[in-house]
């Protein structure tokens, strides 16, 4: 039975990861009384003893508890922003060519960002390809649901007498800096970073991302883009849909509650989308860091995931 320890437990990302490992038969959660649950010691001591370490913490309180590892054996799982983009730190999206051998052998694994698994899920296959240059500067826009916030937002949004401006979608990420960014530009080999718009509306879990191109001037029809998906994407975690569509609309909350990722097309050989539906808690967080365990520890990256 291997051992696994949440630093951060009582975040929004932690609460998930443990309520999940809580019930597998594989796993021993190592836990600490409230009491030491933020103690230097206490965590150090159970780090180490740790097969796999989960760090569910703010950027620089994570890149401390690194510190604190004094093995060669423990796995580090960092779910911050923190090592995205760090040296010595492999990248967990496992379905990228090479990466999901990188992640077997690897001791420090930065889980991927939300709205970044998006964006990266739709232009990785097609920069790899050559089809998107790595001089082009793609524009993205991104719908999430507020639990991709936080605890904060999360209350925010549920509180009883909530401000009237969180009834309708917000545009946010206004100054073009947003912290996921960093790893869009350097996982998908690019220059520039890309125009991003995110949204947060007022629904619980459920994240639709969308690059807008144009075939013609990529050079590239539809079809052929399509086929990249299908044949780029052959997991059960990540699968290519054809003529996703419901009544001419697609939900960002159509994969709420589940661990998959699906990848479609629509538009014309004009103007194309590029979409990208999952859950902002699932493929976009908790669901990717435990698929990300399962490969470093040898075991069916499916396993306890919900597809």
């Amino acid at each position: 039975m291997k051992k696994v320890f949440i630093d951060g437990s009582a975040g929004t990302t932690g609460l998930k990861v443990s309520a999940r490992l809580g019930e597998r038969s594989d796993i021993e959660l190592i836990k600490l009384e409230e009491a030491v649950r933020k103690d230097v010691n206490a965590r150090k001591e159970a780090m180490n003893a740790a097969d796999v370490v989960f760090l569910c913490l703010p950027d620089d309180a994570a890149r401390e508890a690194v510190t604190l590892v004094e093995n060669d054996s423990t796995v580090i799982i960092d779910t911050s922003t923190a090592h995205r983009v760090s040296e010595g730190w492999t990248y967990g999206f496992a379905e990228f060519t090479g990466q999901r051998e990188k992640i077997q052998h690897a001791k420090r694994i930065a889980n991927p960002g939300c709205h970044a698994s998006g964006f990266l899920s739709l232009a990785v296959p097609l920069t790899e390809k050559g089809v998107i240059k790595t001089d082009m500067q793609l524009s993205c826009f991104s719908l999430t649901g507020y639990s991709g916030g936080g605890k904060k937002m999360i209350a925010d949004y549920e509180a009883p007498e909530r401000d009237v401006l969180l009834d309708a979608p917000r545009l946010y990420g206004l100054t073009q800096m947003h912290k996921h960014l960093p790893e869009m530009k350097k996982i998908a080999n690019l220059e520039k970073e890309p125009i991003f718009s995110p949204i947060v509306a007022p629904y619980f879990a459920g994240m639709e991302v969308v690059i807008p191109v144009s075939p013609k001037e990529l050079g590239i029809t539809p079809e052929e883009i399509a086929q990249i998906y299908s044949s780029y994407y052959q997991s059960r975690i990540i699968h290519f849909e054809t003529g996703a569509d419901e009544g001419g609309f697609l939900s960002a909350g159509a994969y709420a509650g589940k661990d998959d990722m699906e990848i479609s097309i629509a538009g014309n050989e004009e103007r194309l989308l590029l979409i990208s539906r999952f859950d902002n808690l699932g493929k976009g967080a908790s669901g990717a860091a435990i698929q990300n365990m399962n490969i470093a520890l040898g075991i069916d990256e499916t396993e306890g995931l919900i597809l």
